[in-house]
């Protein structure tokens, strides 16, 4: 049904993914892009006002258009996790990664016990009954990426430890709040970010992991993180295609109108 076995097919061929965030939360507008042939639909719930029903049909929507959607949670917190996982996205990704054990904490969150801390129930992700319960704890659950955002310095400084937990699938870095945490938010571009941009390039290849990175759609600086080795890019979001879209046809408006 989801175009899910075309990443890992993408990622053997040494390819890079390609994703788009999802801010608004309107589901149309997932619907859309879903169809637009993105790899993935980051679904925001971190920064917008999308809360558990509207997750729950922008990942119908997701479903409709063919398209795996990841979900970003407010906080690396078990119980924010829990019924976003049971809603069965393709992805789950836990910001503000610190430590080893922030880390630790989040897969834990994606297990069962005796493994981790995840209680059972499951709905969507069972398709309302239409997989056995069985098959689903023994092997399906765990299809399942978990992502991990390195998104401040100390995460940086631990990075190693970090890359050593299992049951991680990828790692997302988010550039803005990894500025911050250094004195420089606002200023992603600032000449102190580039060596600690360059070091996580190195350590992710050094670990052999996948990474990538989540931004806006600036072609040099997603060129720069290409050349790092980012194995996926997440960039523009809903509103911001609908934004630009409304200001080019009023100014194809206005300069028809000048020309009569």
């Amino acid at each position: 049904m989801y175009n899910f076995g075309r990443i890992g097919e993408k990622l053997k061929r040494g390819e890079v993914l390609f994703g788009t965030h999802v801010f608004c939360g309107a589901p149309p507008l997932t619907e859309a892009l879903s169809l637009a042939g993105f790899d993935m639909i980051w679904i925001d719930m971190e920064h917008t006002a999308i809360g558990i029903e509207s997750l729950q049909n922008n990942l119908i929507a997701a479903r409709a258009g063919g398209t795996p959607a990841f979900v970003r949670i407010p906080w690396n917190d078990k119980v924010l996790a829990k019924p976003v996982i049971d809603m069965g996205p393709e992805g789950i990704i836990f910001p503000y990664i610190r430590s080893a054990d922030d880390a630790r904490a989040a897969v834990a969150a994606c297990e069962y016990p005796p493994a981790g801390e995840r209680g059972y129930g499951p709905l969507r992700a069972l398709d309302y009954g239409g997989i056995a319960q069985t098959d689903f704890v023994d092997r399906i659950y765990r299809r399942m990426w978990r992502i991990i955002q390195i998104e401040h310095i100390d995460a940086v400084n631990a990075l190693d430890e970090i890359l050593a937990v299992d049951g991680i699938d990828a790692f997302v870095v988010g550039p803005n709040d990894l500025s911050a945490s250094m004195g420089h938010i606002g200023r992603v571009d600032h000449p102190e970010m580039m060596p600690v941009y360059d070091l996580i390039g190195r350590k992710m290849k050094e670990h052999g992991k996948l990474f990538g990175v989540s931004m806006g759609f600036v072609p040099e600086v997603i060129k720069q993180w290409l050349a790092r080795g980012a194995g996926m890019i997440f960039a523009g979001n809903d509103v911001g295609y609908v934004h630009d879209g409304a200001v080019s046809v009023l100014d194809g408006l206005r300069s028809l109108s000048r020309n009569c």
